[in-house]
């Protein structure tokens, strides 16, 4: 199955780090507002080049990963 990546997540998220969102049912990056920054980095393919790329995404929005609430 081949799906496009939500056009929503930020430039600059490796594929690696996208496959593994996407194993854990991450499919929005308003998903990640239910997950903590060390829960993310547990994930495989998921490092801290993607929580970096990701931090500002969020507060873009008015969004925070859960332990940044």
């Amino acid at each position: 199955m081949n799906q496009s990546p939500d056009p929503d997540w930020p430039k600059g998220l490796s594929r690696p780090a996208l496959r593994g969102f996407a194993a854990a049912g991450i499919t929005t990056i308003s998903d990640l507002t239910r997950w903590s920054s060390a829960d993310l980095l547990a994930l495989h393919g998921v490092g801290p080049k993607a929580v970096t790329v990701l931090r500002p995404a969020l507060a873009a929005r008015g969004l925070s990963f859960r332990e940044d609430d």
